[in-house]
């Protein structure tokens, strides 16, 4: 069977549901500062057939109370069979960004091995902006589903623990050194800009290489609105915004496998971006750092760079 692409178009995503046992599910996120409301505007206008897939719901609790973090294989199966997703379901991920967290909740189910999985390019803005419907009537109750117990790929996560360790290395000596990749605004990489959250420094992991999430998107706006909705840029832009980040040598290294990769963000979220466009452009060792800069700016004995 041929590989499931990571990207569906709106038109790909109609052909799809057409040809059946597809699950759509509206992952839409907002930043804790924002007041948007995802399931009220999921509620209010979503594609046919649609379900909501709260992404801080299906999630494990964290010591420090994080959000989102990846939840344990028999939450993911929950939540799948509340879903009425099946495990040969092609699952369609979108967003009301357009690309924002979608590719986090993709990273999720290709964690958990449902290769069968992809995202709307452009999201629910650019589904309506190229004619296609939306319904406001509230969504059925699904027929749950059985799920069996998926494989966890715990290589696709790295830890607090790991990252430290790894923060100590340098890539320049060392090839056993992963690359960190910070999606968070260059501000707020630098320490120049405060974070969005309250009481949290903000900086940079050391060794680590700022590369905001933006950079792999291009922004549109729907003909007769002042709406805009992103996608993902073309595979020559997006492996330029690589080069532009880290260097044309280790991006080569990146690209070919030979020195792994790990995206990290403000909380986990938009690190999937940096996820999904580093798979688009076939780099096979990426990772994602589940707690992010929330995680790692929290404890004290972390380590702080303020500098480029």
């Amino acid at each position: 069977m041929a590989a499931v692409p990571y990207l569906l178009s709106p038109a790909s995503l109609r052909d799809a549901m057409s040809a059946g046992n597809v699950s759509v599910l509206d992952a839409t996120w907002f930043m804790p500062n924002s007041p948007r409301r995802p399931l009220q505007e999921f509620q209010a206008k979503r594609i046919l057939g649609a379900r909501f897939l709260d992404l801080d719901e299906v999630a494990s609790s964290h010591t420090l109370g994080l959000k989102h973090m990846m939840p344990s294989e028999r939450l993911f199966a929950d939540a799948c069979e509340k879903l009425g997703i099946h495990s040969d379901s092609h699952v369609v991920i979108y967003d009301t960004h357009g690309v924002f967290s979608s590719p986090r909740a993709l990273f999720m189910f290709r964690a958990f091995g449902h290769q069968k999985s992809s995202i709307l390019d452009g999201g629910l803005p650019r589904w309506e902006a190229e004619g296609f419907e939306t319904v406001a009537i509230p969504p059925t109750e699904e027929k749950r589903s059985t799920y069996p117990a998926p494989v966890y790929s715990g290589a696709a996560v790295r830890s607090y623990e790991q990252v430290v360790a790894n923060s100590l290395l340098d890539p320049a000596s060392n090839p056993a050194a992963e690359l960190v990749v910070d999606a968070r605004s260059l501000g707020r990489f630098l320490g120049t800009d405060p974070e969005p959250r309250p009481g949290l420094s903000s900086g940079h992991i050391p060794r680590s290489f700022s590369l905001p999430f933006t950079a792999f998107l291009k922004s549109h706006t729907v003909p007769g609105s002042s709406l805009q909705y992103t996608t993902f840029l073309s595979e020559p832009e997006l492996r330029q915004a690589v080069v532009n980040a880290i260097g044309a040598d280790q991006a080569q290294l990146v690209l070919t496998g030979k020195r792994p990769i790990t995206t990290s963000c403000g909380s986990g979220m938009t690190a999937g971006v940096l996820w999904l466009g580093l798979k688009l452009l076939g780099a096979p060792n990426v990772a994602l750092y589940d707690e992010s800069w929330t995680g790692y700016a929290s404890r004290p004995e972390s380590r702080i760079e303020k500098s480029a």
